[in-house]
């Protein structure tokens, strides 16, 4: 028997080279995982780097349903990662493309490889605004209220 797909959220960000093209691009390479359809985009949203230097990035949010087990479903974002030029020569380094799984259902996942929900997220204006503009019901007001002097803009 088939397990039902879960929904998941995917936090996309780019800040080298077409940032906006790239998150685009990313949305379509995610479209196309196996077992994964896309069922709801954000808008891109720009942003000042946060604990990092370079240019603003340009970030998004889609839903997915797969049926892709958590770790797989990163194991194939960390993949369309490196098919983008994903580079990590330090930690928080500018990037051509950066995939976050930030939600798999309401699985809570500790392990080396994995963490859900995303340990940051509730913490970045970056991924609270376009993941509330698609999946309003994930984002609480008092989340929002915290990220408030965060500067985000719709693009």
């Amino acid at each position: 028997m088939e397990k039902p797909p879960v929904t998941a959220y995917i936090g996309l960000g780019a800040n080298l080279g077409d940032a906006a093209a790239a998150v685009t691009r990313a949305m379509d390479a995610i479209a196309a995982l196996p077992a994964t359809r896309v069922t709801q985009r954000s808008s891109l949203y720009a942003s000042a780097p946060v604990d990092a230097e370079g240019p603003d990035y340009v970030n998004a949010v889609v839903e997915v349903e797969t049926t892709l087990p958590a770790p797989l479903l990163l194991a194939q974002l960390q993949r369309l990662e490196q098919q983008a030029g994903r580079e990590r020569p330090y930690r928080n380094a500018p990037r051509t493309l950066d995939l976050d799984l930030l939600l798999y259902g309401d699985a809570t996942v500790q392990s080396d490889v994995l963490t859900l929900p995303h340990p940051r997220m509730t913490q970045r204006a970056f991924v609270l605004l376009p993941l509330a503009q698609i999946a309003p019901q994930r984002v609480a007001a008092g989340q929002l209220e915290q990220v408030r002097g965060q500067q985000v803009r719709r693009l």
